[in-house]
């Protein structure tokens, strides 16, 4: 049947979130298990679309730890275990200077190189955009046309002195199905 893929052509879509914040205090060790934990799951699935959503960017004291982020990438965009995935976005909240912006979010998108008509939402242009290549937005991701951004206002959560909640949205059109 046209469209539907079976178990042995792969999940087609996997959707993964994460509390990560701890992996940038302890990169040396915790780091490296969940990246072990995670190309297990890639690669028991075989997904052909998949979504990774962080939450705790940088981890709880980020400005000491948003350094170790960097080579968190470096080693998801080059991995062994990712080497099927021809195109990737990624997008790091990491201006944690700006406090009535900074959500300490990530999203990561993969798109193995089975798939052949990919497109992603630019909000500013009102269209979709085929996707070539892989590239990393980080610092302020305001002006990224590829995303919506949003904090949350702080008046949603008056217990909190300072409050990271929010979201990043994205659009994609997946044409192969």
């Amino acid at each position: 049947m046209a469209g539907k893929l079976t178990a042995a052509q792969g999940t087609g879509i996997l959707l993964v979130t994460a509390n990560v914040g701890s992996l940038f205090e302890d990169p040396d060790n915790l780091q490296k298990t969940w990246l072990r934990e995670f190309y297990q799951t890639v690669q028991t699935h075989k997904p052909h679309f998949l979504a990774v959503h962080c939450q705790e960017v940088g981890g709880k004291n980020y400005e000491a730890s948003m350094s170790h982020v960097d080579s968190f990438v470096k080693e998801l965009l080059s991995s062994d275990a990712m080497k099927e995935y021809n195109r990737a976005r990624v997008y790091l909240d990491e201006n944690y200077k700006s406090q009535e912006h900074f959500t300490a979010l990530g999203s990561f998108y993969f798109i193995h190189d089975s798939l052949k008509n990919v497109h992603q939402f630019d909000f500013k242009a009102k269209k979709f955009k085929k996707v070539v290549g892989k590239e990393t937005y980080s610092e302020t991701l305001e002006g990224t046309p590829s995303l919506e951004k949003e904090k949350f206002p702080q008046d949603y959560f008056p217990e909190c002195k300072w409050s990271r909640k929010g979201f990043i949205r994205t659009r994609w059109a997946l044409a192969d199905w």
